[in-house]
């Protein structure tokens, strides 16, 4: 092979290395070091030796890139360091075999760990959008409007860099009506991801149905009794499994909204210059998968949802944060100054004054969902 050609295709690599660096820029300061210990070795007294600084430039490199740009700068700091020897006749030297033997082996050290590092980011990486794409499936984004309703959804969950944990909800367009639900299952964080995908998958199979409020919470009721046993495992204790839910059905032609409660918060009705109302139901049901079969059991309740009101559906997480005193959120009591924000609005005020009242320490699955009504409804 010429000279010409050994010297293209060590010039390809070297771009190829240059390429590969994740963040170019971190090798400014490395290649400035190594160029200039040499030329100041060459103007500085015999008992002033820098080069054994050069180890500097290789650690620097490591912390910010990969490992071909941390073995070029290795291999460069060793030749800066054979250099400086050389200008001061001290290559044979003891003192310079053992700097060049110690940066050698560093440089090799610092691949090694560079090559770890970038392998098990790659699969951080890959288990990343793994679990972002079951989020997405499990738990999909809810719909900016849906029929007459404007929405917004806020979620938090109990564990950092997960995007869901025990809380649910889901909105679903029938033929006249949009129908929501939001729950809370018991426990929090990734071990109830398994009860939350049988919830929701339960309501969305059936809530598109034109079937009665109180039949719809009875599928839910019957698929989610039968889901949490079917995908438990042999040690769990089954009969402590179950979803605290609210279930919404809101006609597209009258001014109201209908609710079955399954031991779930209440929701809020909130209305400019007027009291927040607590939308309680009289009769509300047990916990969904606890066994109820009874249709009976769930029995609905309508309340007045006329254009300009809003709701607010929340999850225990958010009622039940505490401040440095113990003392829980307010959450009906701080909403009502805030009545006249727009859904989207309305979650981030909630939950930046949640953040501060709690001081950060939220621990547990958290959700919420605002929605107003906009649309004018027809004659009922």
């Amino acid at each position: 092979m010429s000279t010409v050609s050994m010297t293209m295709s060590v010039a390809e690599k070297l771009r190829e290395w240059w390429r590969a660096c994740p963040q170019p820029h971190w090798l400014i300061g490395p290649v400035l070091l190594i160029v200039a210990i040499p030329v100041a070795d060459g103007f500085l007294p015999p008992d002033i030796h820098l080069a054994h600084l050069l180890v500097v430039a290789v650690a620097i490199t490591a912390m910010g890139t990969g490992p071909r740009p941390t073995a070029l700068v290795g291999a460069f700091a060793v030749l800066a360091l054979v250099v400086a020897a050389v200008e001061r006749r001290m290559l044979a030297t003891e003192s310079v075999i053992v700097e060049l033997s110690s940066l050698a082996a560093l440089s090799v050290l610092l691949v090694f760990f560079t090559s770890l590092r970038d392998r098990r980011d790659r699969e951080l990486i890959r288990v990343r959008s793994v679990s972002d794409a079951t989020q997405r499936v499990v738990l999909r984004p809810l719909p900016e409007r849906a029929g007459p309703v404007s929405l917004a959804s806020a979620y938090r969950s109990a564990e950092a860099d997960t995007g869901i944990g025990g809380d649910l909800y889901a909105v679903v367009r029938t033929g006249g009506s949009t129908r929501l639900i939001i729950g809370d299952v018991r426990g929090k964080g990734l071990a109830t991801i398994s009860d939350t995908a049988i919830a929701l998958g339960a309501f969305r199979a059936a809530a598109h149905r034109e079937m009665p409020l109180p039949e719809l919470a009875a599928y839910v009721e019957d698929s989610v009794h039968w889901g949490l046993r079917e995908f438990s495992e042999p040690a769990e204790d089954v009969p402590e499994r179950f979803v605290t839910a609210v279930l919404l059905d809101i006609p597209d032609e009258q001014p109201v909204v209908h609710v079955v409660s399954c031991g779930h918060p209440p929701p809020l009705l909130l209305r400019p210059g007027a009291a927040t109302a607590t939308l309680a139901v009289p009769e509300p049901a047990p916990p969904l998968g606890l066994g109820v079969i009874s249709e009976g059991a769930y029995a609905p309740a309508s309340f007045p949802f006329a254009p300009g009101d809003r709701l607010l559906l929340y999850t225990d997480g958010v009622t039940e944060a505490r401040d440095a005193r113990g003392v829980f959120y307010p959450l009906a009591e701080r909403v009502a100054a805030w009545a006249d924000h727009r859904p989207d609005q309305l979650l981030r005020r909630i939950t930046a004054d949640l953040e501060t009242y709690a001081d950060g320490r939220l621990n547990d699955d958290m959700a919420m969902i605002a929605l107003e009504r906009d649309g004018q409804p027809a004659a009922a």
